[in-house]
This record gives structure tokens, sequence and C-alpha cells, in this order.
């Protein structure tokens, strides 16, 4: 019997019996009750409560501008519709860089109003104080290596990351830390499939994979992407398994034509 089958509750402990055994971490994104529901019936096994909020429900180029409490509003919706899934929240950017003191100041309050059971931030050595600081208090933490959008600038590119060797390294290095320090996941986005089986191989906690090729513990998508919700993103790690634009526009469409022409609502629609 799979762990993913028997599970009633996911925890962290959970995701690393999945690794122990080769079974492979589901996780998607999720913002809103509605569709956290959705996915939890699903039996989905992680849910980030990602600052991909910011571009796909706010509408913004980057993830920079969400803030701590717009977070704390997602996640506190989507904690509120699950019931099986180990719920992830992302510390936004300008929330924990720098100032470990800030960083659990951010992560206490993301728990104590959302009800979330860990949290995620970006980064390797450069955010080891603020790791161990919210460890310290209790709260699992979830590492990102590889591309990491909240340092867009820095970078210039949404490219692929870690294709040097030197940069490569230092992933790897990064990954170990996060792991020593005690994160019980790293989620690795944009980098080589053959780096990704590397560092899946030398960790004990679990990779989660985002364009990073087969081989990480599990794998996640942007749940609107992969819905086909958005409809202008074709990043060749992506694939859609519905197109719902297509759909809810096609829908709305047929909705106003039967307003227009006053067959809706028809007589075994009212009262």
């Amino acid at each position: 019997m799979s762990v993913h089958k028997e599970v009633k509750k996911v925890t962290t402990h959970i995701l690393q019996a999945m690794k122990a055994r080769n079974e492979k971490i589901a996780m998607l994104t999720a913002y809103d009750y509605s569709m956290a529901r959705i996915l939890d019936a699903a039996k989905i096994d992680v849910l980030l409560v990602g600052d991909s909020a910011s571009n796909v429900m706010a509408g913004h180029e980057t993830t920079l501008p969400i803030t701590l409490d717009q977070m704390i509003y997602h996640a506190a919706s989507v904690v509120r519709a699950v019931k099986r899934a180990l719920v992830v929240v992302d510390l936004p950017f300008g929330s924990y860089q720098g100032d470990s003191k800030t960083a659990l100041k951010s992560t206490i309050r993301i728990m104590k109003e959302s009800g979330a059971h860990a949290i995620k931030l970006e980064g390797g050595k450069e955010v080891k104080d603020s790791i161990e600081r919210i460890l310290s208090a209790g709260v699992p933490v979830m590492g990102h290596l590889g591309l990491t959008p909240q340092s867009i600038y820095k970078f210039g590119t949404y490219t692929v990351r870690a294709k040097e060797e030197a940069e490569a390294e230092r992933l790897i290095k990064d990954a170990k830390l996060l792991q020593k320090l005690g994160c019980f996941a790293i989620v690795l986005e944009k980098i080589p499939a053959k780096l990704t089986k590397i560092v899946s191989e030398e960790l004990e906690i679990p990779t989660i994979g985002i364009g990073a090729g087969p081989s990480a513990d599990g794998q996640v998508l942007v749940t609107h992407d992969m819905l086909g919700i958005t409809k202008d993103f074709h990043p060749r790690f992506l694939r859609r398994y519905l197109e719902l634009f297509d759909e809810i526009q096609n829908a709305t469409e047929r909705y106003i034509k039967d307003v227009k022409a006053q067959e809706f609502p028809n007589e075994q629609e009212q009262y």
C-alpha cells in the first residue's frame, strides 16, 4: 500500500517516508478556499500558498510586490479548505532577508493567523540565520534553490540556473547546508536534470522539482498554469492538463448569449 493512499493527514514526517519508499510527492499551488478544496479532495500531498499569487491572483509582473498581510489572507483561505494536504506558505520578499528577527516575526504571524503547517523561503547560506531562528521556534522550513524568483532583478532573467560548474557546486553545498540546518524538503527550480539527480541522491530529505527533471522526489506546478487558466505562459517544463481559459470563456459567452436572448432564466429556473 502506498503512503499516498493510506495516509489521512500529510505531515513532514510522511514526506520523509515517501522519499524512503521512493514514492513521488505531488505538490501544487493554492491561493483560495474553493480551489484548495478541490485539490485537497483529489488527494494532493502538499499545497503551496506561493508568492506566485502576486502574478496569478494580482497580475503583477514579479513575485516581489505581494505583502505579508496578503500572503496571510491567501494562506488562511487555503487552510480553511484543507483536511489532508500539508500546507506550506511562502515568506514574501522583504519579510525575512537580512534579518533573522524579522524572519521569525513574519513566520509567527503566518503560523498564528493562517493556521498553516510550514513555511518556505528562498536561498542558501545567505538565509542561514533566518532558517535557524525559525526552526528554533518549532516551525518546519522548506528550502528553495536554483531559480529563486524573488532575486529576479539580481539574475536579470528567468533562465535555467546552475548550468556552470561553480554555480552547480554552490547549489549542492547550499542543499547540504539546508538539510544540516533542519529543513524538511527543498524546492529545486529550473536547474539541469543531471544536477537534480545528484542533489536528490545525496540528500536524505525530499527534493521537489519545477523545471528540474524527473529525478526530484516530487514535482510542483502552479495550478493555474497546469489547468490552462493562465494563457501566455509556455515554459518547456509546463504540462497543461486542461485549457480552462478557453472553457471558461466559452461558458461565459454562452451565458451572455442566453441572457441577451431572454433564454435565461427559463420557466424551470424561476420561483
